[in-house]
């Protein structure tokens, strides 16, 4: 019996074009965050996980869509690991934590 997936195809048999994180970086913006310091900021339209908002302490379902924001102050965008996923809401309620 055929498997009820259907494989999917890239459109005219393209191949897998891996992403860059030079193209990330250019759906991202920066923003000034609290106590004057930079962040950059890129909207996400839904994801798998959940996350937790630290704005509001309440959970990011699957699927919404939010703000992941992360500090500039690092070199060589080591500050991603501080990357935080935000209610796009709480996030231009400016409620950020001072760090």
């Amino acid at each position: 019996m055929p498997s009820s997936r259907r494989s999917r195809r890239r459109p005219y048999g393209q191949g897998h074009v891996p992403l860059d994180e030079g193209r990330l970086r250019g759906m991202s913006r920066t923003e000034r965050g609290p106590g004057g310091e930079d962040y950059t900021v890129r909207e996400v339209r839904g994801s798998d996980k959940s996350y937790r908002c630290p704005g509001c302490d309440q959970i990011i379902t699957p699927g919404l869509g939010h703000v992941v924001a992360w500090p500039n102050e690092h070199l060589l965008g080591a500050g991603v690991d501080e990357r935080r996923h935000w209610h796009t809401s709480c996030w231009r309620a400016g409620r950020r934590p001072a760090r």
